[in-house]
């Protein structure tokens, strides 16, 4: 287990004894949607917690948000297969949330890549609980070395978005251990992670925040583990199930079911006293490790590294994946006039998926971009984006939207009663992509006013995100209106997937003043509504767009394709509903392939899609959502750096082909009957073939496995030493992937370990992987056994193309 801070318990005994129950109990409950209530009897200052998975956003959510540095997608993370290079991504959010003020980073998401529809898919690692745990442990080592706590979430079985408030996910307990379980148990025994965040689904029949099996019997009495066990925001629904279940903290405050009714609880005899000293002391235990309390220790002041965006860019790097390449890359600048850099993700580039993840990035670095920087003056490049697949419009900017009254970039946004005055008004930055507004007493109507800039004559869009009903007013135009409506009141669907309404109006270049007038919807049970504005310029049908970038592919030497999805495809609180890419992209890639074979097809994605022109192009590489470095990755990789991923989860070639497809629970349940065989396991039970198979990736050079050594036995672990040389031209990152099956075959190989090495044109060098015990063990009769029976090795590049095998010692 890692070395955790040093804690004095006596004084954490001392600080708990200062405090009444009411300071106790206020304690438990978040102070605010993001921090939580100091205590001056105890010496404890506010502790800030923050998401999340692609880096540390701050404490707020929406159009305030600061800027801030945006990591590759966890998908891309696990992609790298390393365990160093996750310490190191872990780090670097560490130390920027310590410079944020952030106490406590909700990450890393451990979930399993179970359905390739799943929507939290790119915030996740992969479909294997072993590289899972390995990532795992890696990236909370190092968000901890900086002083800062990790929160390994969610805990247990939230692997789909659909109904995820309420479903029951029915977990056998063998698939539990083996499966399910394992990155959380490593988080706590061997990273000895600070906090961890139940989830907001059921298992077995009881929700995780009351299941005290699950957070009691097993998280904190048989792991031992010490920190804080922290709800998902709003999933707390009880005072005394929750309470006495094992849950430590409710998120967010003030509110909540705790409050009032646990004091109350607690001194009628409901839930025992002690049970609130050990929440508390955990708190303050979290506290003290974190340097939130005072008189004590604070972490040792470390800054960011001043090479942060190039490291930055380097993880993007390796992570991305090169599925394909028939010897068009790298490509070489000297030999090049002309690039046509094509694409709908070329004009508007996914840097990370949508939800509570969400980052302000401090820029980002298109593919554009990049590719002027790696290609050089001398090499033109066209841009055309091919086609328009996207769900909703890019946020109005500044430069386009000027505030009528001030001058100033933005909009005016007016609230009003019944009357023709505003009761008052404000000036807002059109960059937001939504911002929370409450609605005070009295305010019935909302009115936007702008000067927009328009570039171009033609149709213009402008869409506004939100619920009620909206009028907009163009000069020289009939007023158009539409309703849209939530039906639910869930707030988080309202916060992380608004609607979207697009209105076009046809005008001239030059400038002109439009006013749009809400009527916000009120019969929610919160005083809340959301306003975002979007617009895009003039643009051809998809006929004559697609037909541009036909012709400039036609007319260039190489051609760059960029395809993928979006934070409004991929996004927390939904789920997928098909495998496709979103609209004409397939025939995009198509036409641009046939009109020229230099075709190097880029997908900007951050989970997997179904791929049917995969043979076409000449080269196809992955770069997931790569954070705000992602332009100049790619072009790296493009013009010769070494692509260092491989697939963490595998890619089918039909959506029928994925084992585990729907995320649809039925009567609130839904089955996890496929025990483990999700992912490769299942394709290799069903022997149905990938289109690209778990662990698969190429490099710029080629490899010859040339012997294996094992040593060890299953009962005490096994260590293996395989020789591999570089056999091409140029420098290279090779991954040994090590998997364990049944010498009778009984059951699907799976992953027991990997080692990273790197070598030289013609050099040899030895990958060390090691595997515990306990990944080689089975789960039976209530605990951990080894295995029986013979069982073999096999090494290699993927899942599917072993190099070597060998007899596990001992049997045979």
């Amino acid at each position: 287990m890692t070395r955790r801070n040093p804690v004095d318990e006596a004084d954490l005994t001392r600080r708990l004894d200062a405090m009444s129950l009411k300071e106790k109990v206020t304690l438990l409950t978040g102070g605010d949607a993001w921090t939580l209530t100091p205590v001056a009897a105890a010496g404890l200052a506010s502790v800030a917690l923050s998401d999340g998975p692609v880096g540390p956003r701050g404490t707020s959510f929406g159009g305030d948000t600061p800027p801030a540095l945006l990591f590759p997608s966890p998908s891309s993370l696990s992609a790298a297969w390393d365990e160093g290079t996750a310490y190191e991504t872990g780090r670097l959010m560490g130390l920027k949330a310590r410079e944020m003020g952030i106490h406590v980073l909700l990450a890393p998401t451990v979930n399993l890549h179970r359905s390739p529809l799943g929507g939290r898919h790119f915030e996740c690692y992969s479909e294997d609980p072993h590289l899972t745990t390995r990532v795992t442990v890696g990236f909370i080592k190092g968000v901890q070395s900086a002083g800062v706590a990790a929160t390994v979430k969610h805990f247990a079985g939230n692997d789909a978005e659909t109904e995820r408030m309420t479903y029951d996910a029915r977990i056998d307990e063998k698939t539990l251990r083996e499966v399910y379980l394992p990155p959380f148990e490593a988080a706590v025994r061997e990273a000895g992670v600070w906090a961890l965040m139940a989830a907001y689904n059921a298992v077995n029949g009881t929700s995780m925040t009351e299941n005290g099996r699950l957070l009691t019997e097993v998280l904190k009495e048989e792991w031992g583990f010490d920190g804080v066990v922290v709800s998902d925001w709003q999933a707390t629904r009880s005072t005394e199930a929750s309470a006495l279940a094992g849950l430590d903290l409710v998120m967010p405050g003030p509110d909540g079911p705790w409050g009032d009714a646990l004091i109350a609880a607690v001194e009628q005899g409901r839930v025992p006293l002690s049970v609130i000293d050990d929440k508390v002391r955990r708190v303050l235990r979290l506290a003290a490790r974190v340097g939130a309390l005072d008189e004590t220790a604070a972490p040792e002041d470390s800054a960011l590294p001043p090479d942060v965006h190039r490291r930055m860019r380097d993880l993007a790097v390796k992570g991305s994946v090169l599925l394909r390449n028939d010897g068009l890359l790298p490509l070489e600048p000297g030999t090049l006039r002309k690039v046509a850099l094509i694409g709908p993700n070329a004009v508007r580039f996914a840097t990370q998926g949508g939800g509570s993840a969400h980052v302000t990035p401090e820029h980002v670095v298109s593919p554009l971009e990049g590719l002027r920087r790696a290609l050089g003056e001398d090499v033109e490049i066209t841009v055309h984006p091919g086609v328009f697949p996207h769900a909703k419009l890019l946020p109005l900017d500044g430069e386009t939207a000027t505030d009528p009254v001030n001058g100033e970039p933005g909009v005016r946004l007016e609230y009003r009663g019944t009357g023709d005055s505003p009761i008052s008004d404000e000036h807002k930055d059109p960059a937001d992509r939504w911002f929370p507004i409450i609605l005070q007493d009295g305010v019935e109507e909302l009115v936007v006013r702008t000067r927009l800039a328009l570039r171009a004559s033609g149709i213009h869009r402008l869409s506004v995100i939100g619920t009620g009903h909206f009028t907009l007013h163009v000069p020289g135009h009939e007023p158009q209106a539409h309703e849209q409506l939530q039906e639910d009141d869930d707030i988080a669907a309202l916060l992380l997937n608004p609607p979207s309404h697009t209105f076009a109006f046809r005008a001239a270049q030059g400038e002109t003043e439009v006013v749009l007038r809400i009527r916000p919807q009120r019969n929610l049970p919160h005083p809340i509504t959301l306003l975002g504005l979007g617009y895009d310029v003039p643009r051809g049908t998809d006929e004559e767009e697609l037909d541009a970038a036909v012709a400039a592919a036609a007319n260039a030497d190489a051609v760059v394709l960029v395809v993928g999805s979006d934070s409004d495809t991929e996004a927390e609180n939904v789920d997928r509903t098909t495998l496709a890419l979103r609209g004409r992209q397939d025939e995009l890639v198509d036409r641009v392939c046939a009109a020229n074979p230099r075709t190097a097809v880029v997908v900007n994605a951050g989970a997997p899609f179904v791929l049917p022109w995969a043979e076409r192009p000449a080269a196809l590489l992955w770069s997931w959502f790569p954070g705000q470095e992602g332009g100049d990755a790619i072009a790296d990789i493009l013009t010769g750096t070494e692509p260092g991923g491989r697939l963490p989860t595998t890619f089918p070639a039909t959506e029928a082909d994925a084992p585990v497809l729907s995320t649809q629970p039925v009567d609130g349940v839904l089955d996890y009957a496929e025990g483990h065989r999700i992912g490769y396991r299942a394709y290799a039970a069903c022997r149905t073939t990938p289109l690209f198979p778990f662990g698969h990736g190429l490099s710029y050079t080629t490899w010859d496995y040339q012997d294996i050594t094992v040593t060890g036995d299953m009962a005490r672990g096994l260590s293996l030493e395989v020789i591999i040389r570089n056999s091409g031209d140029r420098p290279g990152r090779e991954v040994v992937q090590a998997y364990l099956e049944p010498a009778d075959g009984g059951e699907p190989q799976g992953l027991v370990g990997f080692a990273t090495v790197e070598a030289g044109p013609g050099e040899a060098v030895v990958a060390t992987v090691t595997v515990p015990a306990r990944t080689l063990a089975t789960w039976t009769d209530g605990g951990r056994a080894a295995r029986s029976g013979g069982h073999r090795l096999r090494v290699g590049r993927s899942s599917a193309d072993v190099r070597l095998t060998a007899a596990v010692p001992g049997f045979r």
